[in-house]
C-alpha cells in the first residue's frame, strides 16, 4: 500500500523511507510524495525554495536530493525515481513551470547549480517502457544516466533524453532534443540538438524585466565570471557525441557521491 505526503517535514516509516527537511515552505507550496517500495529517502535542504514539488518513489532504494536556492525563482518539478535511482538537483536551480524528471533502472540525473529551466521540459534517463529487438530479444532503448552542468539554460519545451551530457555555461534551444553530449558555453538547437554557436554565456536578467530595457552588450548585466568560458570540445567533435564535456562543478559532484555513497 503506497504511502501519500502532501506537506514537507521530517518523517520516516517502518520500510526504511524518510524525509530529511529542517525548513519551511509558503503556505501555497504544493508537496506530494508517495513512496511504494522501501529505502526511499527525499532529501531537501532547509533553504529550498519549492512552488510545487511532486515525488514518486515507484520500488527500493531511491535517493531524490534537492539544494538551497536564493535570489531566482522557485522550482517546481514532478519527479520519478525507480530502483535503485538518483536525482540530485543543485543549489539555484529554478524553472517556470514543471521540469518533468525520471531516473530508473539504477540511473542517476544529476543537474548543478545555477540552472534555469523554463516551461515544458523533461529530463528522462528512460523511455518509461521497454522495446526490444524481433529478432534477438534484446533490449534496445537501455535507461542512461543525465548529466546537466552548472548554469544551464533550457528553453521552452527543451528535453533531455537517456545518455544526455550538457556543459556548464551552455543554452538548449527552443523545443530542442538532447540525447549526446553537448559542451560548455554554446548553443544547441534542433532534434536530435545540434551546437549552432560556441564561445557564448548568457545571463539571467529578463530582457523587459529587469533594467535597462535594451541590453545591446555584455555592460549592461552582472556577468557571472566564471561561466564566461571559451567552448572546449574541437569544433568538428561538438555534436558528434564523444568528446569530453566541461560540466558539473566540483561542489555537484561531492553531492552526488555523497548520496551515492562513493
Amino acid at each position: 500500500m503506497p504511502t501519500t505526503l502532501e506537506s514537507l517535514a521530517p518523517w520516516s516509516d517502518d520500510r526504511g523511507n524518510r524525509v530529511e527537511f529542517e525548513g519551511t515552505l509558503p503556505a501555497d507550496a504544493r508537496i506530494k510524495v508517495v513512496f511504494r517500495g522501501s529505502g526511499n529517502v527525499l532529501r531537501v535542504d532547509a533553504k529550498a525554495r519549492l512552488a510545487h514539488l511532486s515525488v514518486t518513489f515507484d520500488c527500493d532504494g531511491g535517493t531524490c536530493e534537492i539544494g538551497s536556492s536564493a535570489g531566482v525563482p522557485p522550482f517546481r518539478a514532478i519527479v520519478r525515481v525507480g530502483q535503485d535511482s538518483t536525482v540530485v538537483v543543485g543549489q539555484n536551480v529554478s524553472s517556470t513551470g514543471n521540469v518533468v524528471i525520471s531516473a530508473v533502472e539504477g540511473t542517476t540525473v544529476t543537474i548543478g547549480d545555477d540552472v534555469m529551466f523554463a516551461t515544458g521540459n523533461q529530463v528522462r534517463a528512460d523511455d518509461g517502457h521497454p522495446i526490444f529487438d524481433v529478432t534477438s530479444g534484446k533490449r534496445v532503448n537501455r535507461s542512461r544516466s543525465i548529466t546537466v552542468g552548472s548554469h544551464v539554460w533550457l528553453a521552452f519545451d527543451a528535453a533531455l533524453l537517456a545518455g544526455a551530457q550538457v556543459g556548464d555555461g551552455a543554452v538548449v534551444g527552443f523545443r530542442s532534443v538532447v540525447k549526446g553530449r553537448i559542451p560548455n558555453n554554446c548553443i544547441a538547437v534542433g532534434a536530435p540538438a545540434r551546437v549552432v554557436r560556441r564561445d557564448i554565456a548568457w545571463e539571467r536578467p529578463h530582457l523587459s524585466v529587469a533594467r535597462p530595457y535594451y541590453k545591446p552588450d555584455a555592460s549592461t548585466v552582472k556577468k557571472s565570471e566564471a561561466y564566461w568560458n571559451l567552448t572546449e570540445d574541437p569544433a568538428e567533435q561538438a555534436d558528434g557525441g564523444t568528446p569530453a564535456v566541461r560540466s558539473v562543478r566540483p561542489g555537484v559532484r561531492s553531492r552526488v557521491r555523497r548520496v551515492l555513497g562513493r
